[in-house]
């Protein structure tokens, strides 16, 4: 099996120290440790902290599932449902206790401009995504064309956000599951 390089090793664990720590109280040492790769070595692969953070969110937003948003075999309804599930299953397999990682490092604002910058391109990709979805739903019927896809589908994406926040607190699903069953189900008749 091929040996994983220094930086492969620094940016497979950053996510979870992140994650856990958030951005402020995560040291590169922290990093290092977690990584177990010299110290001395985090600066030959990334200038700062913050382009880890950037390296990391770039990553996690690539990994994120919105290939049912586009599934035209299910009603929009259904498609944006699965895909809010799918968000939630992934945040509860990373840890509820340690939410959305787009959530995490966006409110952090010691992250600095470039890991905000990375995160706001992030959510603004999710947007899309979801208002496609939402448009497709409106063309069809299914869903009230009162509102603008993009505003409809960055207001979900703010309450599966705030859902998460306040499920990290508590430690409890109530506010992913009410976000799931409420929010949805309104926003979306």
């Amino acid at each position: 099996m091929p040996q994983r390089s220094v930086r492969e090793q620094l940016i497979e664990h950053a996510e979870d120290v992140f994650r856990q720590q958030g951005f402020s109280a995560a040291s590169v040492q922290d990093l290092t440790v977690a990584a177990r790769v010299p110290k001395g070595s985090f600066y030959n692969h990334f200038a700062s902290k913050q382009d880890l953070a950037r390296e990391i969110l770039i990553r996690y937003v690539r990994a994120t599932d919105t290939s049912m948003l586009a599934d035209e075999g299910l009603p929009a309804r259904e498609r944006i449902r699965r895909h809010f599930a799918g968000q939630i299953e992934r945040t509860m397999r990373t840890g509820l206790e340690f939410g959305c990682l787009l959530g995490t490092l966006s409110a952090e604002s010691t992250a600095g401009q470039e890991v905000r910058a990375g995160a706001d391109a992030g959510f603004a990709q999710w947007v899309g995504a979801v208002a496609e979805a939402i448009a497709a739903g409106q063309r069809s019927g299914e869903i009230s064309a009162g509102i603008e896809p993009g505003r409809l589908a960055g207001t979900l994406i703010d309450g599966f956000e705030g859902a998460t926040l306040r499920a990290k607190a508590t430690g409890q699903t109530g506010p992913v599951d009410d976000f799931m069953n409420i929010t949805l189900d309104r926003l979306l008749s």
